[in-house]
């Protein structure tokens, strides 16, 4: 289609609207309530353009485009009109950015700084809305939202939660769970989508670096850390590296400096998590156990679960997720041998995922009254520590991780895209039903970006079907077949995110779909180059198996590593923990 975009006549080829038109050939147009791939709203009007021969602006991501169309997309009229938009959306934004914590990362700061606003053209009275602290992962503070409305669409349309809306109208207008209330009364399943679509700081996770920070300046304290797989090729964009670069081992060097005791990769109870998973499997079809399968190493996946589906929570696995793994047998075994008091132990997760916080705090999670992990970060949160503390991961020389929880084979790695955990779990299920390796552990179908994978997998005659789940939003229909009786599938694998945990909530701010692939093929480079590529065949795995816990699926496994879930909705307080 030929059309004129700011005097130069030009030829798109995929584009259906003058957005679209524009992105193809280079030119940014300002948007704040468009999401990619969903249908356009026109609410926030940012992107409004001049057409040639119309009467009035036109919103760019809702004006499907037309041939010879002469469009101009930064005309007087056009930045008068977007400057205006900001001007009012300031008229009653709070001023305070210097305390914000998306200071330096808010895409209304950043228009208002392109568009040069230096004085406040407009006033009103400033928004005052009561901050929601009641969710044990994040904090939502309508005064900051500009109802742009990302974050609704994101949880309706994107998730299928649907726990917040827009509440009242006209200038009272605010994005709030129904009735008001505060988030740890929803069914709001912590995934943390809301804040990587939120453009302010309305939608934050809840910060654990207090806590953080006393316990590694308690002398009284070990401090113990572990990262999650996908942590090592994302948190390298934060210091300037390549979307993808692999920085482990300048990570290991940073905790240490950070003042962390011990330093262990979650990649290790990953494998553990395999070699409990695919045991029960195996257990599962052997004895005619609930199949379907489900995964359980999501916390949101596993919250939503218990909201909308608790009649299907026997199909969950009763395993714990490598984070609470890996915090149980740090508090239990290595303690033990090391001659630790358990008690003084604080135990640090670093994580894609603001679930994780939510998750730690389950009473489900703890022995007794101690929980297997005092404290979770996020990635972004992980970041802010380091450049508190003026650690550049550029300048730092690599180290290993502490063994023997820094040991890992590379299917522990790859729970941290979509299809890994049943990767993974396949590459083992298969020796532990044969007692061979498969030939090529690379399971194609698993790697691909629909929304809904599948794989069979043929073992000595008997057929299995798994299915991977990729975003929760997905998992409808997959769930209405295996409560009707007519599911096909062996073992399922479901992640809360899109992509998995390398786009989880807890994750850089400004995730583009090529920096998903970066960090994807990272992980999958990982795997390739790997000597070691099938969970039981991790020495270290073996060991704690030998010294400790005996076999998978024995006494001290389930005491440890297994746990149960509820239905939420036979809670009268229905609290969020």
């Amino acid at each position: 289609m030929k059309i004129t975009i700011n005097n130069k006549e030009t030829e798109v080829k995929n584009a259906k609207t003058i957005l679209e038109a524009a992105r193809e050939i280079g030119i940014t147009i300002p948007t704040l309530c468009h999401i990619d791939g969903l249908f356009p709203s026109g609410a926030c009007r940012m992107c409004v353009v001049e057409v040639e021969g119309w009467p009035k602006l036109v919103t760019s991501c809702s004006t499907e485009l037309q041939e010879g169309m002469k469009i101009r997309t930064h005309s007087p009229k056009v930045l008068g009109a977007r400057k205006t938009i900001l001007e009012l959306l300031l008229a009653n934004h709070p001023d305070e950015c210097l305390y914000c914590d998306r200071n330096g990362q808010c895409e209304l700061q950043d228009l208002s700084e392109e568009f040069g606003i230096r004085d406040r053209a407009y006033t009103a009275k400033k928004t005052s809305h009561k901050i929601d602290t009641s969710s044990p992962s994040l904090i939502r503070d309508p005064s900051k939202c500009i109802l742009c409305g990302r974050c609704v669409r994101v949880c309706e349309e994107i998730q299928c939660v649907s726990a917040i809306d827009f509440v009242n109208r006209g200038p009272k207008a605010t994005v709030a769970p129904a009735f008001d209330d505060g988030l740890n009364v929803s069914n709001c399943i912590n995934c943390g989508q809301c804040i990587m679509a939120c453009p302010t700081g309305a939608l934050t996770e809840k910060s654990s670096l207090n806590e953080v920070f006393s316990a590694i300046n308690d002398p009284e304290k070990i401090v113990v850390v572990q990262y999650a797989p996908s942590i090592t090729v994302t948190i390298g964009e934060y210091f300037k590296f390549e979307p993808g670069t692999d920085v482990m081992g300048l990570m290991n060097s940073a905790l240490r400096q950070a003042g962390f005791d011990h330093v262990f990769d979650t990649s290790f109870s990953a494998d553990l998590t395999i070699m409990e998973e695919a045991s029960e499997l195996v257990e599962r079809v052997k004895n005619k156990g609930p199949l379907p399968m489900m995964t359980s190493c999501s916390p949101g996946w596993v919250k939503y679960m218990e909201h909308f589906y608790p009649e299907l929570i026997p199909h969950l696995s009763t395993c714990k997720s490598p984070q609470q793994m890996l915090g149980a047998v740090i508090k239990h075994y290595f303690a033990q041998k090391n001659g630790i008091d358990p008690e003084k132990i604080f135990s640090v997760s670093i994580m894609p995922c603001v679930a994780k916080k939510f998750e730690s705090g389950r009473k489900e999670m703890m022995s007794g009254h101690m929980p297997d992990i005092d404290a979770s970060l996020t990635t972004r949160e992980f970041a802010k520590m380091l450049k508190m503390l003026n650690i550049d991961l550029k300048t730092l020389a690599p180290e290993e991780a502490d063994n023997p929880f820094g040991e890992r084979s590379s299917a522990g790695k790859l729970f941290g895209v979509s299809g890994g955990v049943m990767e993974a779990a396949i590459r083992s299920a298969y020796n532990f039903i044969t007692g061979r390796d498969l030939e090529d552990p690379l399971i194609a179908n698993a790697r691909e970006m629909d929304g809904i994978k599948e794989i069979n997998v043929n073992i000595e005659g008997t057929e299995l079907n798994f299915a991977v789940v990729n975003g929760i939003g997905n998992v409808p229909q997959i769930l209405d077949d295996i409560k009707k009786g007519k599911s096909k599938y062996t073992f399922i694998e479901v992640m809360t995110c899109p992509g998995g945990c390398i786009s989880g909530g807890g994750q850089p701010h400004g995730v583009k779909p090529e920096k998903v692939r970066a960090r994807m093929q990272a992980l999958y480079k990982i795997d390739a180059n790997a000597k070691v590529r099938h969970s039981h065949r991790n020495e270290s795995i073996k060991k704690l198996y030998d010294d400790f816990l005996k076999k998978p699926l024995g006494h001290k496994s389930h005491q440890l590593l297994h746990t149960t879930y509820r239905n939420r909705n036979e809670q009268a307080d229905n609290i969020n923990n």
